[in-house]
């Protein structure tokens, strides 16, 4: 059973995942848990937990405000209790997809991430060197007072042009990490999201693509 305050709008995801490689859900968190996760979020800022988000993978790490403005917080241990059942969640997704997909994940790595006005994230992708565990890439969105003039929203590229994804409070967004190229646009007020990965296990080395052939057949 979901947490209070959690929804397990997954029925259906992992259609959308394998089909184009992006799923989106809205409601995965209602509005209770987002209230709570945004007061988590701002007592661990409080504390000094957060750091600037830095580029350029372990060897070289920089900060570059003009490629990526954020500033994170990794969800480790002590945990709030929101925290947790938000972990129970995602943990539930990772247990959906591998039973309807069979994605082989295994585990997963989440942050917070604020990204102050003015500020976004150039096109990117997920897996830098040495990161090749990352399968699902997911995004939940805290922004309780979002609207169309806030901006901030999730650009997706494909083969076909891009698609822009609204940062909704309670919406859950993932894509299929290998070679999806992505950005936050600018934003115009303070953007709060949890962001990570579903990753796969060290000695499982089978390409996503052939999963996905596997699945639709």
């Amino acid at each position: 059973m979901a947490a209070e305050g959690l929804i397990p709008a997954l029925d259906g995801l992992h259609v959308d995942l394998i089909g184009d490689g992006v799923g989106i859900r809205d409601g995965f968190l209602a509005p209770v848990a987002v209230r709570r996760l945004v007061d988590c979020m701002r007592t661990r800022r409080e504390r000094g937990d957060f750091r600037p988000a830095r580029i350029g993978g372990a060897a070289r790490p920089q900060r570059r405000d003009d490629i990526r403005g954020d500033s994170t917080c990794w969800l480790d241990e002590p945990l709030f209790d929101a925290e947790r059942e938000l972990l129970a969640a995602v943990e539930d997704l990772r247990l959906h997809l591998n039973r309807e997909a069979f994605l082989g994940l295994f585990d997963h790595e989440l942050h917070y991430a604020c990204y102050p006005p003015g500020s976004g994230y150039a096109r990117h992708v997920d897996q830098p060197q040495g990161r090749s565990l990352r399968r699902v890439s997911l995004i939940v969105y805290l922004n309780e007072e979002w609207h169309p003039g806030s901006a901030g929203e999730l650009r997706v590229f494909d083969e076909s042009g891009y698609r822009d994804i609204e940062p909704v409070a309670g919406r859950l967004v993932c894509f299929l990490t290998s070679g999806r190229e992505h950005a936050v646009l600018p934003t115009r007020v303070e953007r709060l999201s949890i962001s990570g990965w579903l990753r796969c296990r060290p000695a499982d080395t089978e390409p996503v693509s052939a999963i996905r052939v596997s699945r639709i057949e």
